[in-house]
């Protein structure tokens, strides 16, 4: 990662990133670090939450949950959803009530093509994917997964995705304690990328591993200039044919 501040700024930076379990903000960094400008906190973070994703993870194996929900915005439900952010959820079962490792993703809109590349992008050839029953999962199957599909009615649980559920849950409040909800639809993105990030590593007893692996990928990442943090990725959008195996 190439960069004008000092190397021991940013190592100050990631530990109190990884060191506390929520996070940070861009305003509580500037302060304990002493910086004088926002704006160089918020570069920094941003840059870091990047680092947070390594190149060419691992898809998701095995049975996985996969759910979706809409993050943001402030108009009541009635409203309609315009300003709020579509995000994939799936979530590995581990058996029983464990969650096992996530992924998030960004998507344009519920149509059966995003979802069907959402699929693609998250999870292994083979696995088995569970979903309710919306219309617009029909293509799992085909796409060369084995397809659980659990049907709602009026007797039966309302949860029916209880570990994707519990994950939007948790990410929602986090958002909201860590960041107070004031996270741009732009730059949702990154993160979606440090909850991933920090929930895959719940269960490590040692935050110095943490910010062993956050180092490691940030040597790694390309520069990063401060005009190319603005306006996140994008929405993910559907191609135009999805390609059926």
């Amino acid at each position: 990662m190439d960069t004008h501040l000092p190397l021991r700024l940013w190592f100050e930076a990631m530990w109190q990133i990884t060191s506390q379990k929520y996070g940070a903000s861009a305003l509580g960094l500037q302060r304990v670090l002493g910086l004088g400008s926002y704006r160089t906190a918020w570069n920094l973070l941003h840059k870091l939450r990047r680092a947070m994703v390594r190149p060419g993870r691992d898809q998701l194996q095995g049975v996985v949950e996969l759910d979706d929900t809409y993050i943001g915005g402030h108009r009541p439900r009635s409203e309609g959803r315009a300003d709020k952010a579509l995000v994939v959820i799936a979530v590995e079962d581990k058996g029983g009530k464990e969650l096992g490792r996530i992924r998030l993703l960004r998507i344009a809109d519920r149509s059966g093509p995003s979802l069907s590349e959402a699929v693609s992008r998250l999870v292994a050839k083979g696995s088995r994917v569970r979903t309710d029953d919306y219309c617009g999962y029909n293509r799992v199957k085909q796409l060369g997964y084995e397809h659980q599909i659990l049907e709602s009615s009026a007797t039966g649980p309302k949860n029916l995705l209880p570990l994707a559920n519990r994950v939007a849950s948790l990410l929602k409040r986090w958002l909201v304690g860590t960041h107070q909800g004031s996270v741009a639809r732009t730059h949702l993105d990154y993160y979606l990328d440090e909850f991933t990030f920090r929930f895959n590593r719940r269960t490590s007893g040692s935050r110095g591993l943490l910010f062993y692996r956050l180092v490691s990928q940030a040597v790694l990442l390309e520069p990063q200039p401060g005009k190319t943090l603005i306006g996140g990725r994008g929405e993910i959008e559907p191609p135009q044919q999805i390609v059926v195996t």
